[in-house]
């Protein structure tokens, strides 16, 4: 197996290519060149042609490589489909937005959480990322945001010439963040000292590990929480996330009222609004009815926290159905009426299926 240049320190980077034969400051035209997410050596044009060939035959820039790359039609959504060197795929996605750029990132190779609209569970949890795995993820899309640049104006697609860097990173794609949680601090860790992106432009997003909560509330770093819930009551949402079953919601919001406490952070709540198709064809409501609102107004009355709406983005092998715009924004008056702060998320790259999993799932279909 090729070594992974990424992967090492730079006294490790440093002898390996003075094993290779080359003076000692080739290492620092090298790093220069990973730490900007270089796919490859042939994009390393500082470096002698005869030492990029080399280096191609013992050693690969990254960790992963790109199977897949889709751009939304507004060109504001890049998804990634990337291979890990034992060929298990993983998801990235780059959302350019008016705040800056921020990537979502896997922390698995599949998921076992099995929740019943995602198709990120339907091929079953593979394994952990590494710190190295995830980071890259970050290193992928910090180089399609430079190869974007126009080489006359140097002006990004958001029209910001100097909004050309990652500046935020949610670990909401593929798999549950804590059941992989030492790799995934890691990996904070790492983009905050080596990329500079602030603690409280980083949020970890969990369907309620209360374990993984506490570890992050003892690793004591002031990122953001969001809690993927879904349902107001355990019966509802043992329905369609198992992992309530072990967890109940009341135990998660105590463990996430701790963390939030801690670091005066507003938690945010995640609820995916689903319909289901009746005998007839028609979508009739399914977490979503005026009901359930009112519900979920009482179990976060009083917490600092924003809800985020999130409208179902379909996927086929999933018996679910997006409720109507009508519907949505019901849901949502009734949580204003009742004071609590929400929005209804901004949908993303709809057209290269950017919901969790997708990619993924379709590329295994092919």
């Amino acid at each position: 197996m090729k070594t992974v240049l990424s992967s090492l320190t730079d006294v490790e980077l440093q002898k390996f290519i003075m094993d290779l034969g080359e003076p000692k400051f080739r290492a620092a035209q090298i790093r220069d060149w990973l730490s900007r997410g270089a796919p490859d050596f042939s994009v390393m044009k500082n470096i002698p042609n005869t030492l990029r060939e080399k280096l191609d035959t013992v050693a690969q820039t990254l960790p992963v490589k790109i199977v897949k790359k889709l751009q939304s039609s507004d060109g504001e959504t890049t998804k990634f489909l990337l291979e890990l060197n034992d060929c298990e795929q993983i998801e990235c996605v780059l959302m350019r937005t008016t705040y800056g750029n921020s990537v979502c990132v896997s922390s698995q190779a599949g998921c076992a959480m099995g929740c019943k609209f995602c198709a990120s569970t339907l091929l079953g949890l593979k394994r952990n990322l590494t710190v190295d795995e995830i980071y890259s993820q970050i290193l992928v899309a910090q180089w399609e945001l430079r190869s974007a640049l126009s080489d006359d104006k140097q002006i990004h697609a958001n029209g910001d010439p100097n909004n050309n860097d990652v500046s935020h990173i949610v670990v909401m794609g593929t798999g549950e963040p804590l059941q992989n949680t030492e790799n995934v601090i890691g990996f904070i860790e790492r983009a905050n000292k080596d990329m500079n992106i602030g603690w409280r432009r980083i949020t970890v997003s969990t369907c309620g590990i209360v374990p993984g909560i506490y570890d992050l509330i003892k690793w004591g770093r002031p990122i953001n929480l969001a809690i993927s819930l879904h349902a107001p009551v355990d019966e509802l949402r043992s329905t369609i996330m198992p992992i309530n079953n072990k967890y109940k919601i009341a135990e998660v919001l105590q463990a996430a009222d701790e963390f939030t406490k801690l670091h005066n952070r507003q938690l945010m709540i995640e609820y995916i609004l689903l319909g289901k198709k009746d005998e007839n064809g028609e979508t009739v409501l399914y977490n979503c009815t005026p009901e359930y609102a009112e519900q979920l107004s009482k179990l976060l009355a009083g917490k600092n926290c924003m809800v985020n709406l999130i409208p179902w983005n379909a996927v086929d092998e999933r018996d679910f159905a997006s409720p109507s715009g009508n519907a949505v924004h019901r849901f949502q008056d009734i949580l204003i009426k009742n004071g609590i702060h929400c929005r209804i998320r901004r949908e993303r790259g709809t057209d290269i299926g950017s919901a969790c999993g997708q990619l993924r799932l379709n590329n295994k279909k092919d």
